[in-house]
């Protein structure tokens, strides 16, 4: 096992380019494919590009937001010390290494964008005290762990769904949470993984005698910096130093917001979307940071962790764009589909996520653009629309492991390049994609 992540971590510190580039190549890709395969024009392909390109500014603030927000959630004093807590009971590189998969795993599995940050976080807190840890391998092993996003709370396809009112619901109506990420087989699959993936992680460990990189002390030290600055003493005793750290007025607003959050669910029988997500961890984080001037700080560190994404998500939307106007979804998502069967619709529609997601790598607008393909498949195959849509939520979860997106704040964080974990996520990729093609085809079969 080893040899082998050394062979892939070679292999990709020698060929694979920093995140920016790999967006440049795919959008020439998906142009060219679009030109080749569905016989469009390049002035027509442009087309479809440029007016695509600013489409997604919506969905690119929320998820701006839920980073941005998630990491100052999962910076707060009491976050910061329940970490503590853990990594103080940590002594072993292997047992650094399942501790990091677990936190990365569980934070994922609760809202992706809290899961991204405190992964990392805990992977390099425990960096900097157990001897001997890889600190490729541990960032790598925390990033991981967001897979588990898609069987989880924030899994967005489930999510919209089960929400009213959502795009497809004339075509599928609602299906609630209990049929997709909270139905046995993926509960059973959560488990499967969740026991799996951190000894799988652990196994990947440099031996005894092989070289490992350790963390450099002064990558904690200079992020440190700019927090301790914030989050300094009073410098003043004037009213608006008083105001900017004030524990009432983020005590109150706070309250404020846990009452809207109350009555939304309780009351109006609200369900879970992206924005009440966003909403519930700007309200968290406040309240447990602490004071205004607190959170501003930690929300100005939080920004800098999203420079890849805002300049990215642009990019994707232009070549997601090309992608559903082209017909290049319907044609790869054809293609599996052509020759699947009831039982086997699943499975397919897994894999042909898995290929679309390197193109349209956000969950919500990856389901917009193949979503109504699948939804005619089943009912032409009279299969479940719950394992349907379950399936190709899967498919983009696995394919998160080698996509360079979404990592980008896990490396902001660490200091690292693409080409340090990414030899590591192709194994983890592996092994996450057995597992999740064993969970379609045994919930395909079984429900036939």
């Amino acid at each position: 096992m080893n040899k082998l992540a050394t062979f892939f971590t070679n292999l990709m510190r020698k060929y694979l380019p920093d995140p920016f580039v790999f967006t440049i190549i795919l959008s020439l890709l998906t142009v060219l494919l679009a030109i080749t395969v569905e016989g469009k024009t390049p002035a027509s392909v442009a087309q479809l590009w440029g007016k695509g390109f600013w489409s997604l500014l919506a969905f690119t603030t929320q998820m701006a937001v839920i980073l941005v927000m998630g990491y100052a959630l999962a910076t707060a004093r009491v976050t910061d010390r329940l970490l503590d807590t853990i990594v103080n009971q940590v002594q072993r590189p292997h047992t650094a290494i399942i501790v990091a998969t677990l936190v990365g795993g569980v934070g994922s599995y609760l809202n992706w964008g809290f899961g991204l940050v405190v992964g990392t976080i805990v992977a390099k807190k425990l960096a900097l005290k157990v001897k001997g840890v890889h600190y490729p391998l541990i960032i790598a092993a925390a990033y991981s762990g967001f897979t588990f996003y898609g069987l989880g709370l924030s899994s967005s396809i489930p999510v919209l769904i089960s929400t009213a009112g959502h795009p497809l619901e004339k075509s599928i109506g609602l299906i609630p949470l209990s049929q997709t990420i909270f139905s046995l087989p993926m509960l059973i699959t959560s488990l499967i993984l969740l026991i799996t993936l951190p000894l799988l992680n652990a196994w990947l460990h440099p031996r005894a005698g092989q070289k490992v990189v350790e963390i450099d002390p002064a990558i904690d030290q200079a992020q440190a910096a700019p927090r301790a600055m914030g989050e300094g003493l009073i410098a003043e005793d004037t009213i608006a130093t008083k105001l900017n750290n004030s524990r009432i007025l983020s005590l109150l607003i706070g309250l404020m917001g846990l009452g809207y959050i109350g009555l939304h669910f309780f009351v109006n029988q609200g369900t879970l979307d992206l924005n009440i997500i966003n909403f519930i961890i700007l309200f968290a984080g406040i309240l447990l940071l602490g004071t205004p001037a607190a959170y501003v700080a930690r929300i100005n560190e939080g920004v800098k962790t999203i420079g890849g994404l805002i300049l990215q998500y642009p990019f994707y939307a232009g070549f997601m764009a090309v992608m559903a106007g082209s017909g290049l979804v319907n044609t790869i998502s054809k293609v599996f589909v052509g020759v699947a069967t009831a039982s086997t619709l699943p499975f397919w529609g897994l894999i042909s996520s898995y290929l679309i997601n390197f193109f349209a790598p956000s969950a919500g607008g990856h389901w917009m653009i193949q979503g109504p393909f699948m939804i005619d498949a089943a009912k032409a195959l009279h299969a479940p629309q719950n394992q349907t849509a379950m399936a190709v939520m899967l498919g983009n979860a696995w394919n998160d492991l080698v996509q360079p997106f979404w990592i980008l704040p896990a490396l902001a964080l660490s200091k690292l390049k693409l080409r340090d974990v990414m030899g590591y996520t192709v194994i983890i990729m592996l092994w996450v994609g057995a597992v999740y093609i064993g969970a379609v085809l045994l919930w395909g079969y079984l429900a036939h």
